[in-house]
């Protein structure tokens, strides 16, 4: 059986701590909601440190948009 929380009446949910270790999620994390179908994705925003370096080598000329596509 999957791991549940209940939203509180406040709108609030506390994430089983199953869920919690196995992401390695800690307090303070952001998370972003997405909706997905009839539900939602559940998505850690990374630090911005964390994204350096991410685009390294990539060129700012020679990229496709849509206009070049089939």
């Amino acid at each position: 059986m999957p791991e549940t929380a209940t939203l509180s009446s406040k709108f609030q949910i506390s994430i089983p701590k199953a869920i919690r270790t196995a992401q390695h999620w800690e307090a303070g994390l952001t998370l972003a909601f997405i909706p997905k179908g009839t539900g939602v994705l559940l998505v850690p925003v990374p630090k911005r440190e964390a994204l350096k370096g991410l685009a390294k080598g990539a060129s700012a000329t020679e990229y496709r948009d849509r206009s070049d596509r089939f």
